[in-house]
């Protein structure tokens, strides 16, 4: 019956074309109809599910949004760019596009970072004669693998939420697995492909994008940096925070609360007020326009994860996911494969990362919630690992790259596509050797 609904889902995502929200709202209840669950019953189970999810991820999506669009108008997220080229050099630029993939995408969308940064890839790209390709690579797989492994992107959260992962340990291992996985797919893989593959040079969207300009002043670079990582540092202080003070004590209580995803976001967003706005000569009116002004582009994630909650809910209490646990142990597949593979065949399936990882979530976490010994951290990890592998004509990065960087399809399947599965099948390793030795 799941595989079934899965199979329905895709066919109307990806062959009727019918939006992905309504797609899991329609899949949703007519699973819960197919296995005889009662019409009411099957309305509030959905809605159940569907608040359940946002009432975590929607305020995390809003303030991440909002401290994403002060850094991109305080030029912030330039100066980063600027700063750490300037110390790598024409032989490091790869490293420190990489560098600044990662650190632009900790609070912002993959979709927003890489329009926010390739302006500065293409600056780099003529400046030092380098290929766009050996360029932007590492600049995307950064922005990719904290889109899907590091909460509290939207997905990553939500199946943070689903699994019951502790939010700041799951960022410890994302960042350890993540990395590595992204240098190879990014520096060490851009350095193999970027002579095979011969840009054309007529780029105007190159032209343009190079010529942009910051208006007003931006801060620096150390302060840019601190802002943005403060809520992720308060975070892993927070997840980790019984192994260094007495549980229930006053300090353990108070770095509990700040180490929530919700109050850290919060607590970044009120310091990027002042580092990116105030006092960078931005005007307090102009700040709560940037806030209005970021938000209606969340409205689409927001949407498919609070879907993917609710089509989540229906399986968990359907009876589907006793079903699912049957076929596992038969498959002989450890949990945290089945939750990358899953992820994978959605990904491949449907193309979008989001709608992957929560889904796939969505039916792996009541395994796990009875399965003694699962580290819901490594599962999180896992999902997201799946949930970006070879990244196709049905999915919005793969067109983004093949017109930015003005590439034919061949060459955007074989830089772009080849990067993100590096990424997922290097995750995947990574999340299996830790859980070998943890």
């Amino acid at each position: 019956m799941t595989v079934g609904a899965i199979a329905i889902l895709i066919l109307l995502i990806s062959v009727v074309k019918l939006h992905p929200f309504v797609s899991l709202v329609v899949v949703s209840l007519g699973l819960g109809l197919a296995v005889g669950m009662k019409p009411a019953m099957l309305v509030q189970t959905f809605e159940e599910g569907v608040g359940y999810t946002l009432g975590h991820v929607a305020v995390v999506i809003a303030l991440g949004t909002i401290l994403g669009k002060m850094m991109a108008e305080s030029g912030g997220a330039d100066e980063i760019a600027r700063t750490l080229i300037g110390v790598a050099g024409k032989r490091g630029i790869p490293w420190a596009m990489l560098v600044v993939g990662i650190v632009t995408g900790l609070p912002v969308f993959f979709e927003v970072g890489f329009v926010l940064m390739i302006p500065i890839a293409f600056t780099v790209a003529r400046r030092t004669g380098s290929s766009i390709v050996l360029v932007a690579l590492p600049l995307v797989a950064g922005l990719s693998v904290v889109h899907a492994f590091v909460p509290p992107h939207p997905a990553a959260m939500a199946a943070v939420i689903l699994y019951q992962a502790n939010i700041g340990r799951t960022l410890g291992y994302a960042l350890l697995i993540g990395v590595p996985a992204a240098v190879l797919a990014g520096p060490v893989f851009a350095k193999f492909i970027a002579p095979r593959i011969g840009v054309v040079e007529d780029n105007q969207l190159a032209v343009q994008f190079a010529e942009r300009e910051v208006g007003v002043r931006a801060p620096s670079f150390g302060l840019t940096v601190g802002t943005i990582l403060l809520p992720v540092v308060l975070m892993l202080v927070g997840g980790w925070a019984d192994s260094f003070t007495a549980v229930g004590s006053r300090v353990n209580t108070v770095l509990h609360f700040v180490g929530g995803a919700d109050v850290a976001l919060l607590i970044g967003v009120l310091v990027g007020f002042v580092t990116f706005g105030l006092m960078q000569g931005i005007s307090r009116v102009r700040l709560a326009q940037m806030a209005s002004e970021g938000l209606p582009a969340t409205a689409g994630a927001i949407l498919l994860i609070g879907a993917g909650g609710g089509f989540g809910r229906i399986l968990q209490n359907s009876g589907v996911s006793g079903a699912v646990l049957e076929v596992a142990q038969h498959a002989h597949l450890s949990l945290l494969v089945m939750a990358w593979l899953i992820a994978a065949l959605l990904r491949v399936s449907i193309g979008s990362s989001t709608v992957a990882m929560t889904t796939a979530a969505s039916i792996v976490a009541p395994l796990a919630l009875h399965t003694p010994g699962a580290s819901a951290e490594l599962l999180v990890i896992a999902t997201g690992a799946g949930s970006i592998i070879f990244s196709h004509v049905n999915d919005g990065g793969f067109w983004l790259m093949k017109s930015y960087l003005n590439l034919s399809v061949p060459q955007t399947l074989k830089s772009w596509s080849v990067c993100e599965t590096i990424l997922s099948v290097v995750g995947l390793v990574g999340v299996l050797v830790v859980a070998g030795v943890r």
